[in-house]
This record gives C-alpha cells, structure tokens and sequence, in this order.
C-alpha cells in the first residue's frame, strides 16, 4: 500500500463492515471534504481593496494551486504577471477558518470585473461553477481558439490514460472517493496530477500549478479527468491551452458544443480500450 498524503487530505472513521454474513467493525480512510473560501487583493498600491469572490468545497491541499486556476479560469487572471502572490488569510478569527481561506492579491494594474463573478459566491463540489450557461459569455472572458497542429496523440495512448492516472492516485487508492485531473505527454507520459472530491477542483489545481509554474498556454498536453465531461471542465481546459480532452465518462451536449466551438479534441467513455471522439478528431491519429 502506498504512503498516505499529509493527514489533511483524509480522515479516520470507524464503520461496521458487511462482508456477505460477516460483520465487524473496522477503521476506514475518508477524503476529507472542507470549505475553501478565496478571497481577492486588488487596486492601487495604497488603496487595496480585499473581496471574498467564491468558497469551494474541496479537498485541503494544494490551495492555492486551486485559487489560481479558479482565477485564471474565471477571467481574473491573463498570466503569472498578474498575479502578485497568494497566501493563507492571517486575520481569520474562527479556528475552522485557519487555512480554509486563500487571498490572491493582484497585481495593481488588474482590475477584476467581480460583478460578473457574484452568482459563482458558493459552489458545491460536484456542480462546478454554476451558472455558466451561454458558450458566448466564456468567449467573452477571453478563451480563445485553439490551433490546430500543435499535438497530434496515438490512439494507443489515449488507450493506456486512466491505467496510468489510476496507478498515480494515491488519495483515491487509500479513499475510493476522489475526481482526478491528470496532464499527459502526446505519447502517454504523467505530467501532473491532481486529487479532490470535486471535478472542477482538480482541473483548476492543475491549471493553477501550470500557471504557478510559467507553462501556459499547455498547447502540448493531454488532459483526462475521471468521471463525465461538463461544460466548466471543457471551458477550464480551453481556458489553459489544452488542445485534447478526454474522460472517462460521458460528455454533456454543451461540453460538445463547446469543444467544437473552442477548437479543442474532446474525447469520452475512455476505458476498455474503447472511446468515442466527438469533436476535432484530427487529433487522434
């Protein structure tokens, strides 16, 4: 079995098992799920202003990954140059709060448009970011087509993803309740990966960890995440460069839409050496 992550990505609880006509009590790891509340620094030097733009339900670790990749992904962020840095809020007064909130301060020439950001206040760790319904309005932040060219992936490859991203999910192993987001190479390599309980999380986490590190636009990488493909999962994706998607489940009718619209290859029901291109197949050689 392979090492358990730092304690505050799960926790410990105490169940009775059935096993047919067998009964015992037993210890069981739980992901651990906690809210996330990500904050704001923006404005001229001397004049900062600090607005609490969203809160999250997700998985504690690699938070400020997560602000980064929500922000970027949301519009508030074009690049790193945007971004001064993010830290821990060290005026929390409540004991449940320390280290479930984030601020990113911005840099002093970012000026966030946070009324069109207000309906994403709460989000679940299943929905994503709700209220998302129109493909125009995410053109609108500023996601731009992808180029074609860039990457083309065997279909082997695609093939050999979710062994490879399984084997890599060492939360998942210890828990059986955790979303993945993983990038690959064009011919099957981990990149990086990512663990939450919530889909969304996981992919901003791995956005975040890109933009963190300099390597956007990712026009070389494939991405997979566990479970179905949503519409906020193609529009974070396209968001970041990504030029193929795939997923282990269905995509969604405004997933396609939206990946036809974005130029990005979107890929599904990616298991038992089996799936179904829905978009860009040019990709997929």
């Amino acid at each position: 079995m392979k090492a358990l992550l730092p304690p505050t990505s799960y926790e410990y609880a105490t169940v009775r098992q059935v096993r047919g006509e067998q009964v015992q009590d037993a210890t069981d790891v739980l992901a651990a799920e906690e809210p996330l509340e990500i904050r704001v620094g923006f404005g001229a030097v001397g004049q900062r202003e600090h607005r609490t733009l969203a809160i999250t339900m997700r998985t504690p670790g690699h938070d400020f990954e997560l602000a980064a990749g929500f922000l970027l992904t949301e519009g508030l962020l074009t690049g790193p140059q945007d971004l001064q840095g993010i830290l821990y809020c060290p005026d929390v007064t409540k004991d449940e709060e320390r280290e479930n909130v984030v601020r990113a301060e911005l840099a002093p020439s970012v000026q966030p448009d946070l009324p069109r950001l207000e309906r994403h206040f709460y989000t679940s760790s299943s929905c994503g970011v709700c209220g998302k319904t129109s493909i125009a309005a995410v053109h609108a932040a500023g996601c731009p087509y992808l180029p074609m060219g860039t990457v083309q992936v065997p279909v082997d490859v695609i093939h050999q993803l979710p062994e490879r991203q399984r084997q890599a999910q060492e939360l998942f192993e210890q828990t059986g309740g955790l979303h993945a987001a993983a990038l690959f190479s064009p011919t099957g390599e981990l990149l990086l990966l990512r663990e939450d309980v919530g889909r969304h999380n996981a992919l901003d986490k791995v956005i975040g960890a890109a933009l963190l590190a300099g390597q956007l636009p990712l026009h070389n990488a494939v991405l997979l995440v566990s479970g179905r493909a949503s519409f906020e999962l193609v529009q974070k994706a396209a968001v970041a460069g990504i030029p193929v998607m795939a997923a282990v489940g269905a995509p969604s009718s405004l997933a396609v839409s939206a990946a036809r619209d974005f130029g990005l290859t979107l890929c599904g029901f990616v298991r038992q050496q089996r799936f179904n291109i829905y978009t860009h197949p040019e990709r997929i050689v």
